[in-house]
């Protein structure tokens, strides 16, 4: 499964953007899927998570309430609707498909990932 990932670009604390990931296979759609993000000299963080069918969702604290992921499979794409941004926010952000149908926030739990997009939060 290629994963593409899309939708980086500049944006003014408080601002919004939406990223996107999609896949080139629809057994895709059978696979949790994940976004992480990576920071200029910082570990590859988890941001959020989305089960097969949508129904579960996980976020890590720094995002919660401010980020949404969703899914549209009849796409195969997955989506990561980011408010209220934060220069701290900005790093690259890559979307992996889970080995499970669940979203999981660890990297080891996926399997496929995409290449990366930047967003970039100014102040």
């Amino acid at each position: 499964v290629q994963l593409q990932a899309s939708g980086g670009g500049l944006v003014q604390a408080g601002g919004s953007l939406k990223i996107s990931c999609t896949a080139s296979r629809r057994t895709f759609n059978n696979n949790g899927v994940g976004w992480f993000r990576l920071a200029p000299g910082e570990e590859r963080e988890f941001v959020a998570a989305i089960s097969w069918n949508g129904g579960v969702t996980l976020y890590a604290d720094s995002v919660k309430g401010r980020f949404t992921i969703s899914r549209d499979n009849a796409k195969s794409t997955v989506y990561l609707q980011m408010n209220s941004l934060k220069p701290e926010d900005t790093a690259v952000y890559y979307c992996a498909a889970a080995l499970s149908s669940y979203g999981s926030r660890r990297l080891n739990d996926y399997r496929y990932w995409g290449q990366g997009t930047l967003v970039t939060v100014s102040s």
